[in-house]
């Protein structure tokens, strides 16, 4: 259910008058669509038998120029970046084409049997990304081991030492230090392709034409070929089968290699990249999972953590460099069960 909007939103005020001389009518509805883990804001709008989606990104924490550019980029790919009618940069405001209600999320759980399909689709858009945008994807921010250390420390700083209490002398931080090693050299040794660094079930809308519907971009970058790929299969918010999962894998690895991306030289060092990669990216979610509560005032991802930690359990005692990190992690965090890890303090 969305909030209320409220009278003295000076924010939302402003946008009803942005509105109103793009639509040329005050004729127009508008309710709270979403928000996200940043500062914007989406609503819905609706006039003339059409809805549209407004963004509010306040420009003084916000910069929409990085979204219009990146959709462009997208929608040059064949994949479905929403089109925007107009904006307004200097106050924050876009208007965007309406890619519906359906999130991935809340069609997988109320329908487990569509994830093939979904899953389908949302590969070979990826694949498309990836190979559509092979020269233009160098343009972007280089996903580099200052950002890598920088994602991966969300882990220990908000995580464990925030969150946890665990200090930066204790055993599982100066395991997490070793294991940050290993991890940002696997990373960096992969094929770089476009990225768009949060393809997942949240950020993806089951559309009736060019599904899916591709949302929350505007932070792309240049980087590793599995990170998207492990973003959209070891979902923070939905979890499935570890077979299932390598077997669309691999099979997102024979889409990709077909539009002539570089997946690596076999399916091994594929899987195997995938893998790593994966413990990097939730590594980083139950960082700014923490962060979110703590900084910004919103709990409501810190139930996912739990689920995000139990991919690093599964995963890392595959590798010999990571065996240590894991144990201490069972010991010392996920020893302390789902409540606490969870919890919420004043």
């Amino acid at each position: 259910m969305t909030a209320p909007l409220l009278n003295s939103d000076a924010r939302v005020a402003l946008l009803r008058q942005w509105l109103l001389k793009v639509l040329g009518s005050g004729d127009f509805t508008l309710e709270r669509a979403s928000e996200d883990a940043s500062f914007r804001r989406y609503f819905r709008i609706s006039a003339q038998g059409q809805t549209w989606i407004a963004m509010d990104a306040p420009p003084e924490k916000e910069d929409s120029r990085p979204f219009l550019r990146v959709a462009g980029m997208i929608r040059s790919a064949s994949a479905h970046a929403p089109q925007c009618r107009a904006s307004d940069l200097e106050q924050g405001f876009l208007l965007l084409e309406d890619l519906g209600h359906l999130t991935y999320l809340n069609e997988l759980v109320r329908d487990p049997e569509l994830a093939d399909g979904l899953y389908r689709d949302a590969m070979n858009s990826l694949a498309d990304m990836q190979a559509g945008l092979a020269s233009e994807a160098e343009t972007l921010p280089p996903y580099d081991q200052a950002l890598l250390d920088r994602e991966m420390a969300l882990f220990t700083d908000w995580f464990l030492e925030r969150h946890l209490g665990f200090g930066p002398d204790s055993e599982i931080q100066q395991a997490a230090t070793v294991a940050f090693d290993w991890i940002r050299e696997q990373a960096l040794a992969q094929p770089r392709v476009f990225v768009h660094r949060d393809y997942h079930s949240r950020n993806l809308m089951r559309c009736d034409s060019g599904n899916p519907g591709v949302l929350d971009f505007q932070d792309a970058v240049y980087g590793p070929v599995t990170y998207d790929l492990v973003s959209l299969l070891r979902d923070c918010y939905i979890r499935w089968p570890e077979p299932r999962v390598r077997t669309w894998a691999l099979q997102f690895r024979q889409m990709a290699r077909d539009k002539g991306v570089d997946v690596g030289p076999d399916e091994e060092q594929f899987l195997a990249w995938f893998d790593v990669m994966g413990i990097q990216r939730h590594l980083k979610a139950s960082g700014i999972f923490a962060r979110l509560w703590y900084r910004d005032g919103k709990p409501g991802y810190l139930p996912d953590v739990p689920r995000t930690l139990s991919y690093i359990e599964t995963v890392a005692p595959r590798y010999e460099a990571l065996q240590d990190f894991a144990r201490l992690l069972r010991r010392d965090v996920l020893s302390l069960g789902p409540e606490k890890i969870s919890r919420i303090d004043p």
